[in-house]
């Protein structure tokens, strides 16, 4: 039989629909907030907002007789016929918000428009008013949302972790507040000051105060205007780059969005600008007309349409490559180098001069350096065995003591490594070797990557951790988001034989690290596996460790690096220690077998 679902239970269906969890109400909220004119709006949280959202504005505020209309679904002063929706301006259009929050939560309302002596005050607890009273309060709204999910408690158990609910929302506001620099926001989580903007217009002062790195204070800044719309924002330089596309906020007309289109127009401007796997911090805002722009598209608004595809991927790719042929964008000598040697400096210093210098790390592989992965060891210029040039040596000693991988030979091997007589190198790529019967080419690059990979991954899973106390700490600076999320990666970190410490509001001191680190290369790695983590992310799956750290195994000896023999033994030496020593956590071989009788073959002569 079919039948009219009641009220109470339609609206239920259509929350579900707008409010997801905490974030989607502080997204409705404050959306509304900027429409209504506010320059003010402060937001406060509560248990990643599950139980306690409070958003205050002094906007245009509503008036009395039009407080409860607005709690109607499909109540809005943003459109009026079919034909708007050709031309939406505002953050906000469907009238769908406030009456899906109000469905799921305890709701009170607040609000006074300038013309009226006294305000208004709702309570409306699952669609149904409580009280509407008058009250004296400033002009604006205050909403205060309680009690998440209340009475559809199959949603509540859905939700995550307090912090990871109260991450969502950091994001969120730190993105709408690089929106609208003009604003001024407050974000308050659990009583305490997460970050505040002074409003003044200043796109760059908002992007510090908001995600207190102060390696962003380098961003380009960004500037394009053509006959199809705008652009304008900050992006990086080349020297500053991440493994994911977390740092890449769009902003279209005013609205946080996501785009592949905007996507694919960044990847262009940086083509051949950044290695495979790099991608730029970029903040860009797009401003095209909004009748060739189609917004109406999911209830959370995030997912645009464009037109013409294409001509903004043209004017986006255009304006980064611009902006990255500016004096701005030219790489400075603090970005390479890194001096060793310098006296530890004080606490307050040291976090901007390493943050400077650091910016280059992760691409240094355009570098002719090698890092050492395995153990320190000293650089020195040598003759090459196997070029007459003059070359650099990285020695690559065995491996001693505890870092030693202690692994079973697996059931079925291919042949003995000991059995293996080294003959030389080729390309300065290749290693040589033969053991009677049959030629072996070796990737040094693909060995080198395999034995660290096993070895952090033994540093993980194993009980004790062997660490390596270093001079001058390590201080890593990371978005307030992640910080609110340390428990998914801090205490991971710590397993695998880092010992980090709290050092301020967004900041890490690493005091130690394993010992078969490097320096650069574990902070090169601590960046990688904080970029990669996602709330949900299960930190003990072995498959999700692999991922994360095959993408950090870039710091193996690479192709035409010249090594000694010596060091070419060591090598060998560990990979036969590895439980997979036949191929690159890429799943690439590590060496390839050439038998007497295929080398004949090629010449002629069988």
């Amino acid at each position: 039989m079919i039948r009219v679902l009641e009220k109470n239970v339609a609206d239920k269906i259509a929350a579900g629909e707008v409010i997801e969890r905490p974030v989607s109400i502080v997204k409705e909220l404050v959306e509304n907030s900027i429409d209504a004119g506010a320059d003010s709006i402060v937001v406060e949280i509560k248990n990643g907002g599950k139980s306690y959202i409070r958003v205050t504005d002094n906007g245009c505020g509503i008036p009395r007789n039009e407080a409860e209309v607005a709690f109607l679904r499909h109540a809005t002063s943003k459109i009026e016929t079919a034909k708007d929706l050709n031309a939406i301006e505002t953050l906000g259009f469907r009238g769908e918000a406030l009456a899906s929050i109000a469905a799921v939560t305890h709701t009170e309302l607040i609000s006074k428009t300038k013309e009226e002596k006294i305000g208004i005050k709702l309570l409306i607890h699952g669609s149904e008013v409580l009280d509407s009273s008058g009250t004296g309060c400033p002009d604006g709204t205050t909403i205060i949302i309680t009690d998440l999910f209340y009475n559809t408690p199959a949603r509540q158990k859905f939700l995550k972790s307090d912090s990871a609910e109260s991450g969502q929302i950091i994001d969120f506001m730190s993105q709408i507040a690089l929106a609208y620099p003009n604003i001024r926001f407050r974000f308050i989580n659990n009583g305490n000051v997460t970050f505040s903007t002074t409003g003044k217009g200043d796109l760059l002062n908002a992007i510090l105060s908001v995600y207190k790195l102060s390696e962003y204070k380098d961003l380009v800044p960004v500037s394009r205007c053509d006959d199809l719309g705008s652009v304008t924002g900050y992006i990086s330089k080349r020297s500053l780059s991440r493994t994911t596309r977390r740092n890449q906020i769009f902003f279209v007309n005013g609205r946080v969005v996501s785009s592949k289109v905007i996507e694919r127009g960044v990847t262009e401007g940086y083509k051949e600008r950044l290695f495979e796997g790099r991608y730029p911090v970029v903040f860009l805002f797009i401003h095209t007309d909004p009748e060739k722009l189609d917004v109406n598209i999911h209830p959370n608004k995030r997912e645009v349409r464009f037109d013409d595809e294409y001509q903004i991927v043209e004017l986006v790719s255009t304006a980064v490559k611009e902006a990255l042929g500016t004096k701005a964008a030219v790489i400075e000598v603090k970005n390479v180098f890194k001096d060793e040697t310098a006296a530890p400096v004080k606490r307050e210093d040291r976090a901007e001069n390493q943050v400077d210098i650091k910016q280059i790390l992760s691409t240094k592989r355009d570098l002719p350096q090698v890092k050492e992965t395995l153990a320190p060891y000293q650089h020195q210029a040598a003759q090459s065995e196997l070029q007459p040039s003059a070359k650099k040596e990285h020695k690559i000693p065995p491996m001693q003591g505890k870092t030693e991988l202690s692994i079973e030979k697996p059931f079925m091997q291919p042949f003995d490594f000991d059995e293996l007589e080294l003959t030389g190198a080729i390309f300065g790529t290749y290693i040589t070797a033969v053991d009677g019967k049959n030629f072996y080419l070796i990737d040094q690059h693909a060995a080198h990557e395999r034995i660290f990979y096993e070895k952090l991954v033994s540093e993980y899973l194993s009980s004790e951790k062997v660490r390596q106390p270093i001079l001058t700490p390590i201080i890593i600076e990371v978005p307030l988001s992640v910080k609110e999320n340390e428990y998914d990666w801090l205490d991971s970190l710590t397993e695998m034989g880092f010992t980090v410490e709290d050092f301020g509001q967004n900041s890490y001191v690493i005091r130690e690290i394993p010992t078969f680190m490097e320096i650069t290369e574990a902070e090169d790695f601590v960046k990688v596996y904080i970029d990669n983590v996602t709330e949900g992310t299960n930190l003990n799956n072995t498959v999700v460790i692999n991922k994360l750290i095959t993408k950090s195994c870039k710091s193996a000896i690479k192709a035409h690096d010249y090594i000694s023999m010596e060091e070419m033994k060591a090598l060998l030496d560990q990979l036969k220690r590895c439980k997979n020593p036949f191929s690159c956590p890429h799943g690439r071989p590590t060496f390839v077998k050439f038998s007497q009788y295929e080398i004949e073959r090629m010449f002629k002569r069988a």
